[in-house]
C-alpha cells in the first residue's frame, strides 16, 4: 500500500438526545462568545434552534444565532455573517444543520480567523489558509459527512457565472460533532434520497484512485457500500427507522473521514478520484441542483468513459458489493454499473441529465458546463482516468 497520514481530531458524540450537550462541549472547547448558523425555518419551528440555545445559555456562554443558509451555500450570505461574528466577537462557530450549513460555518470560521483577507480568496485559491477560529457541528442531515471531513465547498454568487469551490485541510476539522439519528425523521424523501447518493458518491470518489492496493482499506469501503445500500433505501422509505437513519448517519461520516482511501492514491486530491464531484459541481454552481442528484445523474456515464482504466476494479465492486457471481472482468465490470444505477433509480434519483434536468440540456449547455467544470479549459480533474475539457464534454453528452 502506499505511505499515507491520517488525522480524524473530531470528538463524535452519537445517539439520541446528544444535541443536548452543546453547551458543555462548547464550554470544554473554551468558547465563551457563540455564533451559531443554521439554515432555514425548520430549525426555528421544530424547536431545535432554541433548545440549543437554552443548553448553550445555561453553561453561562454569550451567542448569536444567523439562520438563511441556503442549499449549495453561497459566498454573499457567509460575507455577511462573517460581518455580523466579527461586530458580536465571535470565539466559536456552531454550525447546526447539514452539509450546507456545516461548510458555511467552516467558511465563516476561516474568514474570522484573519478577517483582513476575503474569504472567497481562500477558494479561489489565492491564498492558502492555514488556521480558523473553532466550530463544531450539530447534525440534521445525513449526507455531506462535513462534520468529520477536512472540507468546505461555496458558491460564489457574486459572479456570473456562478462558481462553486472547494477548500481543503486541517484547519477545516470539526472539534465536536453531535449527531442524533432522530434529528432527521422530518426530512423530506428527496433530501434523504439525495443525502444517501451523496454518501454512496463519497465512498466511489476513494474507490476509483489511481493506485490501489490496501486491502484492508477496500474492505472498509466495500463494507460502507454495502451498508449505504442497504440501509438507505429502508430509510428513504421509512425516515422514522432510528437503526437504518443511525446507519445511514454514521455511514455519512465514515465516508467522508478518509478512511476508506488510505493507502491508495489519487492525484487531484491525493485521496481519490473526485471527477463526479468536480462534472457534478458545475451542474449546482450554473442550475443549483441538489448535490447527491447531480452525482447520481453522471455516475454511469462517468464509470463507462473511464473504466477502461481498470476493469478489474469496477468487476470488483460487482462481486465484492452487489454479489455478482460473473467470471468476466468486462461483464462484471457492466453489472456494477447497472446495479448501481439500479440503487439510484430505486431511491429516486435521476440517472441522466434528461431526468435530473426535466428536458435533454442543449449543445450550448453543454459546452457553458464543461467550460464551468474545466475552469476556462484551464484545468483537468480526476484520478482514475486524468480528465480535459473534451473528456468533460463527452461524459456530460453521454449522460443525456
Amino acid at each position: 500500500m502506499e505511505k499515507f497520514e491520517y488525522y480524524t481530531p473530531t470528538r463524535i458524540i452519537f445517539g439520541k438526545d446528544s444535541e443536548k450537550r452543546a453547551g458543555e462541549f462548547i464550554k470544554l472547547y473554551g468558547g465563551k462568545k457563540v455564533l451559531i448558523v443554521y439554515g432555514g425555518k425548520s430549525a426555528v419551528e421544530s424547536g431545535l434552534l432554541k433548545r440549543i440555545e437554552d443548553e448553550v445559555k445555561a453553561e453561562g456562554i454569550e451567542y448569536i444565532s444567523m439562520g438563511g443558509v441556503i442549499p449549495n451555500p453561497v459566498l454573499s450570505r457567509t460575507r455577511e455573517i462573517i460581518k455580523e461574528a466579527l461586530n458580536f466577537g465571535c470565539d466559536f462557530v456552531l454550525g447546526v444543520g447539514g452539509g450546507s450549513v456545516i461548510d458555511t460555518a467552516k467558511a465563516v470560521a476561516l474568514g474570522l480567523y484573519e478577517p483582513e483577507t476575503d474569504v472567497w480568496d481562500y477558494f479561489a485559491g489565492l491564498k492558502k489558509p492555514v488556521k480558523s477560529l473553532p466550530h463544531a457541528a450539530i447534525i440534521t442531515i445525513s449526507a455531506a459527512g462535513s462534520e468529520t471531513s477536512d472540507s468546505a465547498v461555496i458558491t460564489n454568487d457574486e459572479i456570473t457565472p456562478h462558481s462553486k469551490r472547494g477548500v481543503n485541510g486541517d484547519f477545516n476539522r470539526c472539534r465536536f460533532a453531535l449527531m442524533n439519528p432522530e434529528l432527521t425523521y422530518s426530512l423530506p424523501k428527496y433530501q434523504i434520497s439525495a443525502g444517501v447518493a451523496d454518501i454512496f458518491m463519497h465512498t466511489s470518489e476513494r474507490y476509483f484512485a489511481s493506485i490501489i492496493g490496501n486491502h484492508l482499506t477496500d474492505e472498509i469501503a466495500e463494507g460502507l457500500f454495502r451498508n449505504i445500500i442497504k440501509y438507505g433505501e429502508i430509510g428513504v422509505n421509512d425516515s422514522s427507522n432510528y437503526e437504518a437513519m443511525s446507519e445511514i448517519m454514521w455511514s455519512g461520516s465514515i465516508s467522508h473521514i478518509g478512511i476508506t482511501g488510505l493507502g491508495s492514491r489519487g492525484d487531484l486530491p491525493k485521496d481519490g478520484d473526485w471527477a463526479c464531484h468536480q462534472i457534478g459541481m458545475a451542474l449546482s454552481a450554473i442550475y443549483d441542483y441538489t448535490h447527491g442528484a447531480t452525482l447520481t445523474a453522471i455516475w454511469g456515464s462517468w464509470a463507462r468513459y473511464v473504466c477502461r482504466n481498470n476493469i478489474a476494479r469496477f468487476a470488483q465492486l460487482a462481486r465484492n458489493v452487489y454479489r455478482v457471481e460473473e467470471a468476466s472482468d468486462e461483464k462484471a465490470c457492466e453489472l456494477a454499473i447497472v446495479k448501481s444505477e439500479e440503487f439510484f433509480k430505486r431511491i429516486g434519483m435521476p440517472i441522466s441529465l434528461t431526468e435530473l434536468m426535466g428536458r435533454a440540456p442543449s449543445e450550448e449547455e453543454l459546452v457553458a458546463l464543461s467550460e464551468n467544470c474545466s475552469f476556462g479549459k484551464k484545468r483537468n480533474i480526476g484520478a482514475f482516468m486524468m480528465l480535459n475539457y473534451e473528456d468533460m464534454y463527452n461524459i456530460y453528452k453521454a449522460a443525456i
